[in-house]
């Protein structure tokens, strides 16, 4: 029985030949060193047509790495492409920006320009800290630190001032690797020295962090297992951000914490994960201590509140992405 990502691997790939979504890009380029039929030989094609020179311009602008290189990725399953995709015809639309984030959490008054963009909107992508919390030793946007996927910024109704980090998900699913004992290049086997780097950098922080449940030992345990070492490494990133807000350009005084999934994708949702023995949603829940901080909503459950002012995008997303037509 086919899984998630290889019927939507499939289905794009049928979408290079049948659809013009790709402006007549084939597939055939090159990843990990090889020829694939699901990389399109131009990754520009990758991005829908309205929005495709203003997000090359954008990351350029911001200084913001393409996942795998200086250019947009031509993996049709690629999640950066996806969510680029799917939020960045919206970012100047404040109403529209107001209106998808409350369909998370209906309690929003007023979306905020990112200060932090060389052109403030509504969206950001791959949105960084000014200063190195994490101890990470850098803070680049979409390359070697913790960067989040899509950001917005809001006024919640008590007067507060928000940070909402998203991460995006589509196809992605994971094995049981512990990066906890994971060898540096180059390292005899067993000596785990990047793992041991992982846990000086974040053992102490989650220790300390009032929305991570604290343990006797980290060696092993859940926070260095995908896809809960990615949730850990953002729940601090925002915590840092709210406690350094004097230093931050992004000032707030509280988050959310959005993932965004695929219903669809049960490898990653459905999978009982080996460390905790169960669902994903279930296995992070019990890793957090408020639990409303932390959403999780389906891509075109996200983008219903903006169907009828974005028909053209709605269109587009449906036929590559929600399999509507």
């Amino acid at each position: 029985m086919k899984n998630y990502k290889d019927k939507e691997c499939e289905s794009q790939q049928s979408l290079i030949h049948t659809s013009g979504l790709f402006n007549g890009t084939l597939g055939g380029g090159r990843f990990i060193g090889k020829e694939r039929p699901f990389v399109l030989t131009d990754g520009n094609y990758n991005l829908y047509e309205p929005i495709r020179e203003g997000a090359i311009q954008y990351f350029k602008d911001n200084n913001i790495g393409w996942w795998g290189g200086s250019k947009p990725s031509g993996h049709i399953l690629s999640s950066q492409i996806a969510c680029v995709n799917h939020l960045f015809s919206v970012r100047n639309d404040a109403d529209a920006v107001l209106a998808i984030l409350n369909n998370i959490l209906n309690e929003f008054i007023e979306v905020l320009p990112i200060p932090s963009d060389a052109t403030p909107a509504f969206i950001a992508f791959e949105v960084v800290s000014d200063s190195d919390h994490l101890n990470e030793g850098s803070s680049t946007r979409g390359s070697n630190c913790t960067s989040i996927d899509a950001f917005i910024y809001a006024r919640h109704k008590s007067g507060e001032t928000w940070l909402i980090p998203i991460e995006w998900k589509y196809t992605e699913h994971y094995n049981n690797q512990d990066k906890s004992h994971e060898d540096r290049e180059g390292e005899d086997k067993g000596t785990n020295g990047k793992g041991k780097e992982r846990m000086s950098r974040y053992n102490d922080l989650i220790t300390s962090s009032t929305q991570l449940k604290s343990l006797d030992d980290y060696d092993g345990s859940l926070y260095y297992f995908e896809p809960f070492y990615q949730l850990m490494r953002q729940t601090l990133w925002a915590e840092k951000m709210v406690l350094n807000k004097d230093t931050e350009r992004l000032k707030a005084d509280n988050y959310l914490h959005v993932h965004v999934i695929p219903s669809e994708n049960d490898e990653l949702l459905l999978k009982k994960y080996k460390v905790s023995g169960e669902e994903m949603e279930k296995s992070w829940r019990k890793m957090l201590t408020d639990q409303s901080k932390y959403v999780i909503i389906d891509p075109e459950n996200l983008l219903a509140p903006i169907v009828s002012q974005y028909p053209a995008l709605i269109d587009y997303l449906s036929t590559r992405y929600w399999n509507k037509k």
